[in-house]
């Protein structure tokens, strides 16, 4: 629970709260814009820059679950400023990296720093204010959280083209400095200390299952799958440690995660969902950028002025969420926002290589609402039923799952394109034949009896099966998608919310 000052601070408190989280999606916005220009400087390929996401994301994904035992242990505060500190210090070295394996190193370092921020971070909001006040409070937390999807995109074009990508790292340590400052100053020392046994070995089962599993994802096109001893082994070791960490989850008397958790079946479909959502919306973060820098000619700065309108989206959604929530219930607004994020990834199918900036845009607008009408119903929902005792830890798992959905998804779609796409020139090239008098017909310098011609059609048909299989990898998304409307049928309808209090009411609650 908050401490009399921490109450009498909770403005400037949340003010700082805000900031550590959109310090921390800020970050992931602007590294998507300038990924291209990442790769070209520390020469990665394409299989391999995705490695900068993916890093930061699962050593947050590890690193989410500690939160709550560190915050215990050492108390909220130290564990804030630890964060905010390790996250803008790591920030600047991913600034000056000179090579793929150090950005990629001091991506998951900057990973494990900042895996706390946003757990703590909502449950320190939850615990501000009185129940009342929490939908209101949270759409607020919530908008400001979208504000780095809908800066990102632009400044971290902005800041690419201007200076360099090394800046899109470098603009976290303003932001760092002040909300380090605002815990300092105003936020209560809870002394921490608290004693809470802990399970190493179902730590270490997770750690191992997530680690390797994300490694054989994301080295597994390069090496031709199971086809390779390293892709078996990285395997093994993933089943390993998920067998490790069921059985002492099921076993020991002081699981990792309390096994009340997995009892709840409203908490259970909401975390199944959000990791689905992780895996088939986010992903197009990733994508977006890429494909208008390198098939459609965009700058960092066009492809982040187009990105933008994901996030005003997003930040529209947020607002109305509360009214939206009390008008036509959480379920029917998670199904809302399901449909509207199809109809998204369905024109995202359509793109093609002669189209204008115009469909990029309505698209992101379009996802945007729809990924922005899922996550408050989904928190209504995950703790309709749940005791406020696991509030904390519910939160951990909740976000933990949804960024290995992330990272999965990007590691998963990043291969199918790679795939689809090789596919798709091979289908392209096998329908060029020399004899055809289209063919023939050609210009000298698109000729294929010539090595220039045959490399200028080379080109082409890279290109144009690469377009579909963007396409292609839409297409299945909307229709993966589609299916997250039978996780929503077996949810329980959350109870009805109190009435607004009013200022005074909720100054004598407190």
């Amino acid at each position: 629970m908050a401490s009399a000052k921490d109450i009498a601070n909770r403005i400037p408190i949340t003010g700082a709260l805000m900031l550590a989280t959109l310090m921390n999606t800020l970050d992931s916005t602007i590294a998507n814009v300038a990924l291209p220009h990442i790769q070209g400087s520390v020469s990665a390929a394409a299989d391999q820059i995705t490695w900068v996401l993916t890093s930061y994301i699962i050593a947050s994904a590890i690193m989410t679950p500690l939160s709550g035992w560190l915050s215990m242990k050492i108390g909220r505060k130290k564990l804030f400023l630890i964060s905010i500190g390790g996250f803008t210090l790591t920030s600047v070295l991913c600034g000056i990296a000179t090579s793929l394996p150090e950005i990629v190193l001091f991506r998951l370092l900057q990973g494990i720093a900042g895996a706390s921020l946003m757990p703590l971070s909502q449950a320190v909001m939850l615990d501000l204010y009185p129940p009342q006040m929490v939908p209101r409070v949270m759409s607020l937390w919530s908008s400001a959280v979208i504000l780095g999807p809908i800066l990102g995109p632009s400044l971290g074009g902005w800041l690419t083209e201007s200076l360099s990508w090394r800046w899109v790292f470098y603009i976290n340590l303003p932001i760092g400095i002040l909300a380090y400052l605002g815990i300092q100053t105003f936020m209560d020392d809870d002394g921490g200390g608290k004693e809470r046994p802990f399970d190493f070995v179902g730590f270490g089962g997770l750690a191992l299952f997530i680690g390797a599993f994300q490694l054989m994802i994301d080295r597994g096109p390069s090496q031709d799958w199971f086809e390779s001893v390293e892709i078996w082994t990285e395997a093994a070791f993933a089943a390993a440690g998920l067998w490790v960490f069921v059985t002492q989850t099921i076993t020991a008397e002081h699981p990792f995660f309390h096994r009340d958790l997995a009892k709840d079946g409203n908490f259970l479909g909401t975390t199944m969902f959000g990791f689905f959502v992780g895996m088939l919306l986010f992903s197009t973060s990733a994508l977006i950028p890429s494909f208008m820098q390198n098939l459609l000619g965009y700058s960092a700065l066009q492809s982040g002025v187009a990105s933008m309108s994901r996030g005003v989206g997003s930040l529209i959604a947020f607002l109305a969420i509360p009214f939206l929530v009390r008008k036509a219930g959480p379920k029917r607004v998670l199904v809302a926002g399901v449909a509207i994020s199809v109809m998204a990834l369905a024109m995202m199918a359509r793109f093609d290589l002669t189209m204008t900036d115009t469909p990029i845009i309505i698209a992101g607008f379009y996802q945007g609402i729809g990924t922005g009408l899922l996550f408050a119903p989904l928190n209504t929902l995950a703790y309709a039923t749940l005791s406020p005792i696991h509030r904390v830890e519910g939160t951990i798992v909740a976000t933990m799952m949804r960024s290995l959905g992330s990272s999965l998804g990007i590691s998963l779609m990043q291969a199918a394109l790679i795939n689809r796409a090789g596919v798709a020139h091979a289908n392209i090239a096998a329908r060029v034949d020399a004899s055809d008098p289209v063919v023939q017909g050609l210009p000298a310098l698109a000729n294929p009896s010539t090595p220039a011609g045959m490399a200028m059609l080379n080109a082409e048909a890279t290109r144009q099966g690469t377009m579909a299989a963007y396409d292609a990898v839409f297409a299945w998304m909307a229709l993966g998608t589609t299916l997250l409307i039978l996780l929503i049928l077996f949810l329980k309808p959350a109870p009805p919310l109190p009435p607004m209090a009013s200022p005074q009411a909720a100054a004598s609650h407190d």
